[in-house]
């Protein structure tokens, strides 16, 4: 079934994973209102039409799973940045997407930020670690990591849930988003900061391992 899991992460958020198998032509009847879709369809590759599908019917799913009764006019649309954000419901609605490979996560919060990333793994992130990583971050992911492809890619994941829960552009990575040193599992927390505007405040990124060679990270932050 290609709706894998869905999981309550609060009373006011829910996670959704999309194993993804189908074909573009499939995916459309998951989409209320479809024809508003299908103006937005990107024009690529039927892979990433089909991911961008599944992100948009896995919101709408989602939508079930936390509203009780889901307004006809919701979609998912998104800013020139690329950022989705919801339409036709409660203006207090976030939603993070993220795709990679055969996979398809998403966040839906009713309040407060959200931020999910799902990555295949590969050896991009390690090689591109002095990039993302503060010098004492590199430091202990060499000392942690038995897998070093693994462990890398979860701790680009992580930043990128971050930089979703911040929703702020222009952030560097190996500076505005610091990850602690943690103890890799196949789940668990791993201990965050943000530094915006000078002001630092720390989060929980969750991460596991939703199938052999992905990892996923999430995090939400109810309003206060």
């Amino acid at each position: 079934m290609p709706l894998h899991s869905t999981q309550a992460l609060s009373p006011t958020a829910v996670l959704g994973l999309w194993h993804l198998t189908e074909a573009p032509a499939a995916l459309w009847p998951h989409l209320p209102p479809a024809a508003e879709y299908r103006t937005l369809l990107p024009v690529a590759g039927p892979v990433r039409q089909a991911q961008w599908l599944a992100g948009r019917a896995l919101a709408h799913r989602l939508a079930t799973e936390l509203l009780e009764t889901p307004p006809a006019s919701l979609q998912v649309l998104n800013e020139p940045t690329g950022r989705p954000y919801l339409v036709g419901g409660d203006p207090g609605l976030a939603v993070s997407l993220s795709h990679s490979g055969a996979w398809v996560a998403a966040v839906l919060a009713r309040g407060g930020q959200a931020g999910v990333d799902v990555e295949m793994v590969r050896d991009k992130a390690r090689r591109l670690a002095g990039r993302f990583l503060s010098p004492a971050e590199q430091a202990e992911a060499e000392a942690a990591a038995h897998d070093p492809d693994t462990h890398h890619t979860l701790l680009w994941s992580a930043k990128e849930t971050l930089y979703k829960l911040a929703a702020q552009r222009g952030l560097i990575f190996n500076r505005h988003l610091q990850l602690d040193a943690f103890a890799p599992r196949e789940s668990g927390i791993i201990p965050a900061t943000l530094v915006l505007n000078e002001v630092e405040t720390r989060h929980s990124v969750c991460y596991s391992r939703p199938a052999p060679g992905y990892v996923l990270t999430y995090c939400h932050e109810p309003a206060a």
